[in-house]
């Protein structure tokens, strides 16, 4: 958690405030697990349950099992999608 804060505070420039978001976010969908699956099987994978996992290669090729890398993912499909984690309603499907 302590390389997500910084990633998305220098990188994005989100805030605090976004900060809480997104931990919320990761607790509900995956405890910020980078191995796990979605329980319902829907294939999504890792702490921001991509769909399919596998799209988070474009942030480095140890997407399965590298925390940093899914973040890193996560952000920027945050930031394109919805702006800010607060923008996702903050609990996810997001």
């Amino acid at each position: 958690q302590d390389y997500a804060r910084y990633w998305i505070a220098c990188v994005h420039g989100w805030g605090a405030d976004e900060w809480g978001c997104l931990v919320d976010l990761n607790n509900h969908e995956s405890g910020w697990n980078p191995t796990v699956w979605n329980r319902a099987g829907s294939g999504a994978y890792g702490i921001p349950q991509a769909l399919p996992g596998d799209k988070m290669a474009r942030d480095g090729d140890d997407w399965r099992t590298n925390g940093r890398t899914q973040v890193r993912w996560q952000a920027r499909y945050i930031d394109d999608r919805y702006g800010t984690p607060s923008g996702t309603g903050c609990h996810g499907p997001y």
